[in-house]
């Protein structure tokens, strides 16, 4: 038997009905689930919120319940989508006993949610564009010893679409803040329990180097590259609860070639250095993503080692998903490297080298020393 609402849900803040339809309206709104069973509430809500905190991660809106009444925030489209669901995932809890993390995936599908995120992206781009102050909406990343604001327009943009997609991509140069930003982005996700663990994942191909003649398993061969991703956990968590969640699998380092048959649920995943991804590889990792996860990738693609005649795998996705949707792509440039002005001087000199006509010749020449 299903249950009806019997409580007609009542908006309790927003704008006014003449608003713009091109704007992004704001609401609160109280909602009650019928009958009043705690079992049942139990299942909707799911282990630690992880229901709920999926239907917040998924449509970016806020969700609160004491017993059967509910409160959900966010813009009025969103929110809307988000009270139809919790009934229609309350009905579900009548003739089961656990609500898993693919079976509330398929509700948003079935409710064309994406449609909905993507029209309302629309809006709230435009909403930015015209604003007068975007940096008075820039977003911050709060972690345990730190909070981190992204500087400049690209930065910004790239964490609003980390935030915002399960798979993002960040494309440029050394010193732009790709990886230490998407580090940010995981922690934060550990810290408020959006995922359950964050995966370190590196191809092992390295300019000039031999993995080889390196001491240990794979993993410890590759474990000093990853310094970079340390350093940054290092500095937003400390280097006692790194080593902690490390011991304890909640922070894993995963070389690229460890991943083939995983799937990787409700996990923060980070690929590093993805240029020196074949195309196998990059496809490989992709299609691991599982149900609550998110995953970053960064790379540059002017520094590419992987043997000759083998194409990159980072080159070749941007080709592929560039416009698929529920993927993003960020494509810095030297204007966003935050390092030493040497740095910026140094990127813009590689470029205008490489772009000029007579860059492969003198690439190839030998200066004698």
């Amino acid at each position: 038997m299903h249950e009806q609402n019997t409580q007609s849900p009542q908006p309790v803040e927003g704008t006014s009905a003449s608003s713009s339809p091109t704007t992004v309206v704001p609401l609160t709104r109280r909602t009650q689930l019928e009958p009043d069973d705690a079992d049942r509430l139990a299942t909707l809500v799911g282990p630690v919120d992880a229901n709920l905190k999926q239907l917040e991660r998924r449509l970016d809106v806020h969700i609160r319940n004491r017993g059967n009444e509910f409160q959900i925030s966010g813009s009025a489209e969103r929110v809307r989508a988000a009270e139809a669901l919790l009934h229609q995932l309350y009905r579900e809890t009548a003739h089961q006993q656990a609500l898993e993390p693919d079976q509330v995936h398929l509700f948003l599908q079935e409710a064309g949610v994406e449609e909905l995120l993507q029209r309302q992206e629309q809006i709230e781009q435009q909403e930015r564009h015209h604003s007068t102050d975007p940096a008075a909406e820039a977003p911050v990343i709060r972690t345990l010893k730190k909070s981190i604001k992204p500087r400049g327009q690209n930065q910004q943009l790239y964490v609003r679409a980390v935030l915002g997609h399960d798979i993002s991509f960040g494309v440029g140069p050394a010193g732009t803040g790709k990886t230490y930003l998407a580090v940010a982005c995981a922690v934060e996700a550990l810290e408020s329990q959006q995922v359950s663990r964050i995966l370190l994942v590196r191809p092992a191909v390295e300019a000039g180097e031999k993995l080889g003649f390196l001491p240990g398993d794979l993993a410890q061969k590759i474990d000093p590259y990853l310094r970079p991703l340390y350093d940054a956990l290092y500095e937003m968590l400390g280097v006692e609860r790194v080593n902690k969640y490390i011991e304890r699998n909640i922070i894993e380092v995963a070389p690229l070639a460890y991943m083939r048959g995983r799937t990787l649920n409700n996990a923060f995943i980070i690929l590093d250095e993805s240029q020196n991804t074949t195309v196998a590889q990059m496809k490989m990792f992709l299609t691991r993503i599982g149900f609550g996860s998110t995953a970053v990738v960064t790379g540059d693609i002017t520094q590419i080692d992987l043997p000759r005649g083998e194409n990159s795998g980072l080159v070749n996705v941007i080709n592929v998903l560039r416009h698929t949707k529920g993927i993003s792509f960020t494509h810095f440039g030297s204007k966003d490297v935050v390092r030493h002005p040497l740095v910026q001087r140094i990127v813009d000199a590689y470029e205008a080298f490489t772009e000029a006509p007579n860059s492969g010749s003198n690439q190839n020449s030998n200066s004698g020393q």
